[in-house]
């Protein structure tokens, strides 16, 4: 069978503009950024989180136990290293990542880590798929611009009932549309949802939501 082979880094300019961010900057600083400049609707960041956020976001991670861990868009994986370092061995970690060179990247750097290469508005089907048990924790890296459709419904519906979503965005965006009808889309689908203080060591500053108590709103409309 004719395999696709993913496009060299170094060949042609952009390849070569690659390899001198990537010095300066360090590698994955240098793939956000090509990300970005190719699909910045869908990218929405021009670096990888900073450890700050990352433990922020991994935070909803159960300290005891073995949980079940769904983590969306985790790039090249700083926020993947938080929550691995949060489990220390335990439970199951599932990373769903539509870019299939940050998929196959992960899997190198996390091989503990059911790497998922797949696009989120799939998300009940690869649950299925994959034999997953309801969420303790879903981890989210996506931009607002992936919650087309009813993500936030599935997202609701893949936690367990005492289980926590986390999702960050840049504080300059918050009240933006895009952010602003999201956050009213959590309320309707979470009994709680929180916003954290800026957190200012990342570039640029950034907040996390945080929404628990999925609301089962078949339940609520059938009486």
């Amino acid at each position: 069978m004719n395999k696709s082979r993913a496009p060299a880094e170094g060949g042609g300019p952009s390849g070569r503009v690659v390899a001198v961010l990537s010095r300066i900057l360090g590698s994955d600083n240098a793939r956000f950024l090509r990300e970005f400049v190719r699909d910045p609707i869908q990218t929405a960041a021009i670096a990888p989180s900073s450890p700050a956020l990352a433990e922020a976001m991994a935070a909803v991670v159960p300290s005891d136990g073995h949980p079940t861990v769904v983590e969306l868009g985790p790039g090249t994986g700083a926020i993947t290293a938080a929550i691995q370092r949060r489990l220390s061995g335990r439970g199951r970690h599932l990373a769903i990542e539509r870019q299939p060179r940050w998929a196959s990247l992960l899997q190198q750097r996390f091989p503990d880590v059911d790497v998922i290469h797949g696009d989120v508005a799939d998300l009940p089907a690869i649950l299925t798929e994959h034999d997953a048990d309801p969420a303790d924790a879903v981890v989210s890296g996506l931009p607002w611009a992936a919650y087309r459709g009813q993500l936030v419904v599935d997202l609701a519906g893949a936690l367990a009932s005492c289980g926590v979503f986390s999702q960050f965005a840049y504080s300059w965006s918050r009240w933006a549309p895009p952010a602003r009808a999201e956050l009213a889309a959590l309320r309707r689908h979470f009994s709680d949802v929180v916003i954290s203080a800026p957190i200012r060591r990342n570039l640029p500053p950034a907040i996390v939501y945080y929404a628990r108590g999925p609301v089962d709103r078949s339940r609520q409309e059938g009486g």
